[in-house]
This record gives structure tokens, C-alpha cells and sequence, in this order.
């Protein structure tokens, strides 16, 4: 059996303030908002392939059993081609770095920030990966 073209892709993550999450990648991230509503955003970038979407937690039209988790335990990971360009872009806009750069066994380079949800955005790149 064929699978479906799939034709897109979005993250969506429950937060309690969908707006500060929203503002936070326009902000420091260069997404824009595509769609929103009352308790719903949808951000973009033309590079990235894919949607982040905000959902405020307890929103009725999520099911059940999904209304009131918030997003935790993921990382929203984008690479990016200038990883130490970035980190002195976000801390020379005051953005707190969470997790310092650091380099894996493996070859990933990383560092993180937090959104004002708590949200775990890291930026990473493979610059740092092991001569074969």
C-alpha cells in the first residue's frame, strides 16, 4: 500500500501563553505569524519546512486527553549554518542561554534557550563531527 504525500509539517505544543511563545520566535527567531485565533498561532519561516503551532493549553477543541498537558520533555531543534553567530546574536539581545555550547562525541554542536512557556528551543549544528 502507497502512503499519502505528505504535503507539510507543523510542531504543535500547548502552552499556557500562546502569544510570549509566538512574539519569542518572531522575535529572536525571524518566524512570522501565519495564522491565529483566540488561543492558536501558527508561525513560518520560508527555510524551515515545517510550522510551529501554539495551542493554549485547555483549549476545547483539543481532545480530552490532550487539553491540559503542556509541552514538556521535547526540544525544538532547528540547524542552523552560523551556530556561534547565533549565540552572539541571542545573548547580544538578551536572551538567557540555558544550555552553554557544547560539542557531542558524535560531531553535534549545541547550545539551548527557553521561550517564556519553558519551552526548549537548540540550535545545532555538525561542525564539530568526528574525522572518519
Amino acid at each position: 500500500m502507497q502512503h499519502a504525500k505528505i504535503t507539510s509539517s507543523a510542531v504543535p505544543l500547548n502552552v499556557e501563553d500562546v502569544s510570549a511563545s509566538a512574539a519569542f520566535l518572531v522575535e529572536h527567531f525571524g518566524f512570522r505569524q501565519e495564522m491565529a485565533a483566540d488561543g492558536f498561532a501558527s508561525l513560518t519561516r520560508d527555510d524551515t519546512g515545517m510550522n510551529v503551532v501554539f495551542l493554549r493549553r485547555g483549549l476545547p477543541t483539543l481532545p480530552a486527553d490532550q487539553r491540559d498537558s503542556h509541552a514538556a520533555g521535547l526540544i525544538l531543534a532547528f540547524v542552523v549554518d552560523d551556530l556561534e553567530g547565533e549565540l552572539a546574536r541571542l545573548q547580544a539581545e538578551g536572551v538567557a542561554i540555558t544550555m552553554p555550547l557544547t560539542t557531542e562525541e558524535w560531531g553535534e554542536r549545541a547550545f539551548q534557550v527557553r521561550d517564556p512557556n519553558g519551552i526548549v528551543v537548540q540550535l545545532v549544528d555538525w561542525n564539530g563531527a568526528p574525522a572518519q
